[in-house]
């Protein structure tokens, strides 16, 4: 009997722990509302087979002229300028070699963006052509535990006038907002990394299953839309009230099935 009680006792310890560790922000939470009545282009409203490509000023204009608000990724150049770029590497849209950190900023401006006149953009540039006009959701592209990035970008919003959150698949992001910037609205992005193949690993296993959250304390969960019955999501979703974010849908179909269990659509390869 005695045991059975110790077991039942360490069950119970494991369940709390685990709705602890992926509980959201609780108290002191921002306004998320005004960012709920809009639809998000993915990168901009861009088109990676035209003269628009992702993460470009003309697919961030096209965006602002459709009245979409707009999501980017932010990372920084070898000389500390943040820039707007998805991928770490530059081969897939630049087809050289090597990382975005490892070019100063003038080596990054030499580059076309998927053989395009578009330059990689930097954040400030970004920022001052979208003028406020739609909102952002500014991803912060981290690498293990340097979150340079995070104060090289907040010292361009600090002076910002649009609305914008911030969001990152590190939680390390999301720490440094919470230490620093408790305003601001932040994300926790993630993906059902081992179903998809891409990574694995125990890391990866906490990461999916949003048991980083008791770090991070995000304010949103922006979650791949093929897995919204993923438990710790529609648990934070639904026990705890957290705003749920679809990425990224790129149908018709996809963003009405979204709509059952997101509040937030981040789309890409077709226009709503």
């Amino acid at each position: 009997m005695n045991v059975l009680w110790i077991l039942l006792v360490c069950l119970l310890a494991v369940v709390v722990l685990y709705f602890w560790m992926i509980m959201p922000r609780m108290i002191g939470k921002p306004d998320i509302a005004p960012f709920l009545e809009w639809k998000y282009a993915h990168r901009g409203l861009h088109d990676n087979a035209s003269d628009a490509p992702e993460n470009s000023l003309r697919a961030f204009q096209a965006a602002v002229d459709a009245g979409f608000g707009i999501e980017l990724d932010v990372q920084l150049s070898r000389d500390g300028v943040p820039v707007v770029f998805h991928d770490f590497t530059l081969e897939r849209v630049c087809g050289v070699e090597g990382k975005v950190c490892e070019r100063s900023l003038a080596e990054l401006k030499q580059l076309s963006l998927l053989g395009t006149d578009q330059r990689i953009p930097t954040f400030e540039e970004a920022l001052s052509l979208i003028g406020g006009r739609v909102p952002l959701i500014v991803e912060l592209k981290i690498e293990a535990l340097d979150v340079s990035v995070c104060p090289a970008a907040d010292g361009l919003l600090g002076g910002y006038k649009g609305r914008y959150c911030m969001e990152s698949f590190n939680p390390l992001g999301l720490f440094w907002y919470r230490t620093h910037r408790r305003s601001v609205v932040r994300g926790q992005l993630s993906d059902a990394f081992h179903r998809e193949g891409e990574y694995a690993g125990f890391l990866y296993f906490l990461l999916e299953n949003l048991l980083f959250n008791w770090l991070g304390k995000p304010d949103f969960i922006s979650y791949n839309h093929r897995y919204a019955r993923m438990l710790s999501l529609r648990l934070c979703h639904r026990l705890y009230g957290c705003t749920a974010a679809a990425w990224t849908i790129k149908s018709g179909e996809e963003l009405a099935a979204a709509k059952r269990s997101f509040d937030l659509m981040i789309f890409d390869s077709f226009v709503p």
